[in-house]
């Protein structure tokens, strides 16, 4: 009798692509997974191409610390509301990994992962050629749900860097004992940013960080959660159209708090007392020295303007409905800079590492149709661009604030799933049926 080790079986190859789909979905993130939610609805054959595995960015481009900065409640993808006991909390980053496998199994999308768009071309009969890792296929519509968040900024600056100096994206930023050891250079106040900068704060790492022109809100203000006050007075209801900068907003940095430990402010001037060293934007290297901005005393100044902003408008709400609630207040800076830090050395400080946490840009080259601006950024009313058939969806403020969000990326869906029922029905009349989000 033989003792050998059987052989292994060889991997099956994949399943061939058909040669033409209804609908193709690039993107297999909460957006392309609640297009395919509103299209099994409306009985709408499609496929789902994903580069990676779904819902992968929030697996390997979150910090090990991360929560959401927005309440649970507002969790509401289509047939997948929050279904935990802490509406008003704020997930954590294991527990939206759970939340969104649920979703995963729920719509159970007919999606191919590891494979990559790398072309999609309008062709003259009305359909679309779209190229993948795996072969070629037409489709009827195309709708792109990849997100606006693919490559990672750093300045071209960077280069100058001392090789001794680790440097990481926020993307790749997972915890700080994960960094090398000296004082850590953050750069860039937003979400991101200011997060990072609290963690390795909070860690008894030294800080630096440059600040940008990024806005702060209160967490809670006058007993409620601002995000509850904000809902009740119509905001996250307000279309982009209907916006005061309009299209405008799209290019607004995110408002930093966050969800951390149940929530709070972040305040950097109250990270400065405990001895964060803050300054103003970064403008370059030379010699081993970072230039900064004199203007770290007027970001402060402004985001803390948005944040007093804001309170004053729910004080408003709350007047005018006569609403009970506890007494409103103005926040007053716990600290101003003595003077402004133009420069730093950063083997003086012993800098060991710099996080870039100044955003990614979008990579949309795979798309060869004029829909564009002069930034690279689609050009759409509500996910519809001026190219019959080709759709973006999960943008920020796509339509209203939470388009990019859990919170508003299922009407969206809903309503481009409209949109393509009633263009494969070759009529405006067409009245898909369509469950509610």
């Amino acid at each position: 009798m033989s003792t050998a080790a059987p052989l292994s079986a060889t991997p099956a190859a994949p399943a061939p692509l058909k040669p033409h789909y209804d609908v193709v979905i690039v993107g297999g993130g909460q957006a392309g997974l609640s297009m395919s939610w509103y299209l099994q609805q409306a009985g709408i054959e499609h496929i789902v191409f994903e580069k990676h595995a779904q819902v992968h960015a929030w697996r390997t481009q979150r910090w090990d610390a991360f929560s959401l900065v927005t309440p649970n409640w507002q969790c509401q993808l289509p047939g997948h509301p929050y279904d935990g006991d802490d509406p008003h909390g704020f997930m954590k980053k294991d527990e939206i990994v759970a939340y969104l496998a649920r979703f995963v199994a729920k719509v159970a999308a007919p999606v191919r992962e590891g494979v990559e768009v790398r072309r999609v071309v309008p062709l003259a009969d009305g359909r679309f050629s779209v190229l993948t890792s795996l072969g070629a296929t037409t489709a009827r519509q195309v709708v792109v749900a990849s997100g606006c968040y693919q490559d990672p900024i750093v300045p071209d600056y960077a280069d100058a860097i001392p090789a001794g100096v680790a440097q990481i994206h926020s993307a790749d930023y997972r915890n700080p004992q994960a960094l090398p050891d000296g004082a850590v250079l953050v750069v860039g106040s937003g979400q991101s940013g200011a997060q990072i900068a609290e963690d390795l704060h909070l860690a008894g790492r030294r800080v630096h960080l440059a600040t940008g022109n990024a806005p702060r809100c209160a967490r809670f203000y006058r007993g409620r959660d601002v995000v509850d006050w904000l809902a009740d007075m119509g905001y996250y209801e307000k279309s982009v159209l209907e916006h005061p900068l309009r299209e405008g907003v799209r290019d607004n940095t995110n408002h930093y708090v966050t969800g951390r430990d149940g929530g709070r402010d972040i305040d950097l001037r109250a990270f400065a007392r405990e001895g964060m060293q803050l300054y103003g934007a970064l403008t370059g290297i030379e010699d081993g020295r970072l230039a900064f901005a004199p203007d770290l005393q007027a970001n402060l100044d402004a985001a803390d303007k948005v944040y007093n902003g804001i309170n004053a408008a729910i004080d408003k709400h709350i007047d005018e409905r006569g609403i009970d609630a506890p007494p409103p207040s103005v926040y007053a800076p716990v600290w101003r800079p003595d003077a402004e830090r133009t420069s730093l050395d950063l083997a003086a400080e012993g800098i060991g590492a710099i996080v870039w946490c100044i955003g990614l840009r979008p990579d949309f080259g795979w798309i060869d149709a004029p829909v564009f601006d002069g930034r690279g950024h689609p050009v759409h009313l509500r996910g519809v661009s001026e190219q019959p058939g080709l759709y973006f969806l999960g943008l920020p403020w796509l339509h209203t604030w939470g388009s990019g969000r859990f919170s508003g990326v299922a009407r969206d869906a809903q309503h481009l799933a409209g949109h393509i029922a009633t263009a494969l029905a070759g009529t405006r009349h067409a009245t898909p049926a369509l469950a509610s989000a």
